[in-house]
């Protein structure tokens, strides 16, 4: 995984843009996981909401990286 991305000339850390592409995906999946009422079955819902975007930002990482 490079070190830097330059967008238009600025460079960003790596983890910037991937970190904005999981956050907008995360938005997606847990606004269709709260209209089906997922979250009233799970027992603790930020804990879970946290636990998911963590996954979601490091698996995205690892498939970057590979």
């Amino acid at each position: 995984m490079p070190r830097e991305v330059a967008i238009y000339g600025v460079l960003l850390p790596t983890l910037l843009p991937i970190l904005i592409g999981v956050a907008a995906c995360y938005w997606l999946l847990d606004t269709a996981l709260g209209r089906f009422g997922f979250y009233q079955r799970v027992w603790h819902p930020p804990l879970f909401r946290l636990s998911l975007f963590i996954c979601l930002f490091v698996g995205a990482a690892w498939v970057l990286q590979q």
